[in-house]
């Protein structure tokens, strides 16, 4: 094996292309897929020196990287595993890398149940949450209120135009929560029942700012206008590191045949592909901190202001490249 992108191990590639298609989703998951091909990458390595196995690992580093620009919890677990790799030979820079995967990976299973005990404890018996896209974070509060013997009903909104809110629903539904689904843009007339807007998020700024599934800023200022506290539930994995030294996160931009079909934009517009029409697919958007009550994670919950001051205790300064750049 060499270290060309071409010839990347196949669970790097295949974790690559179910990350991008989003058949792989939510940010934990993605960061635990991420982790576990650079695993398999160094497993099977042919490498025989130790920089063309760097070199081997750095190159599926951007290969995954590549995938997701917004979802940070990808970068921050290849950071992790490939910051771990250490050794002066190939044996013993492959059990780092090894290591070091396994190590994140189990240090993420841990996360979400301590965030949503943290999370469980600002949730009250008889509390309605709303929720908009589906996040782990977010319903591991839910989870752990339910086991604290709390009864919880959810306002879900369906959240087009892949509807992730059905996931949503569907898992509240296993633990028998009472769910009302609601289209999108009845948010504001349903947010008089509700008694917490509980959020996930794929990025959090050093300022405090929420990149979260588009429409989550929306329902932010509705519910500031209505009095409904916003909760945002995120691992520390969702920290976004480079935003410290003044970088802005990159707002993925989906395919548009999520939003319309081929044969629809015909009826629209007369064809398939015009120059005169377009549609735009962006997948998140921007929730200023000055709409956030809380962001919970599973190290606290913290006022938006001082999560600079936990992402500074967590990675420093940030200063140097990244570990997957040549």
């Amino acid at each position: 094996m060499t270290s060309t992108d071409s010839e990347l191990h196949e669970s790097v590639e295949a974790a690559a292309a179910d990350i991008a298609s989003m058949e792989i989703r939510g940010a934990a998951t993605i960061a635990d897929a991420a982790a576990d091909a650079l695993a398999a990458q160094a497993e099977d390595s042919d490498a025989d020196d130790p920089e063309t196995f760097r070199a081997e690992m750095r190159s599926a580093g951007r290969r995954l990287r590549e995938t997701r620009p917004t979802a940070v919890s990808l970068p921050n677990a290849l950071r992790y595993v490939l910051r771990g790799m250490e050794g002066e030979t190939v044996p013993d820079l492959r059990a780092s890398v090894v290591e070091s995967a396994r190590e994140f990976r189990r240090e993420l299973d841990q996360a979400q149940a301590n965030l949503g005990r943290i999370g469980a404890n600002r949730l009250r018996d008889g509390d309605t949450v709303m929720t908009h896209c589906h996040s782990t974070d977010a319903l591991s509060c839910v989870e752990k209120a339910l086991e604290q013997g709390k009864e919880i009903e959810a306002i879900v909104k369906e959240t087009r135009p892949r509807k992730q809110g059905h996931i949503t629903a569907r898992q509240l539904r296993e633990w028998d929560v009472p769910v009302t689904l609601v289209v999108d843009n009845a948010a504001r007339r349903y947010l008089d029942e509700a008694d917490h807007v509980l959020v996930g998020a794929d990025s959090i700024a050093a300022d405090g700012s929420v990149i979260n599934k588009v429409g989550t800023s929306g329902l932010a200022v509705n519910a500031r206008e209505r009095g409904v506290p916003i909760m945002v539930a995120a691992q520390t994995l969702k920290l976004h590191p480079d935003t410290m030294t003044g970088h802005t996160v990159e707002i993925e931009m989906r395919d548009e045949r999520e939003v319309l079909t081929a044969d629809e934009q015909v009826e629209i517009d007369g064809e398939a592909d015009g120059d005169d029409f377009a549609v735009e697919n962006p997948a998140f958007d921007v929730t200023p901190p000055r709409y956030v009550d809380a962001i919970v994670t599973e190290r606290g919950q913290f006022p938006p202001e001082s999560i600079v001051t936990l992402m500074r205790e967590m990675f420093g300064d940030q200063q140097g490249g990244e570990p997957w750049e040549e």
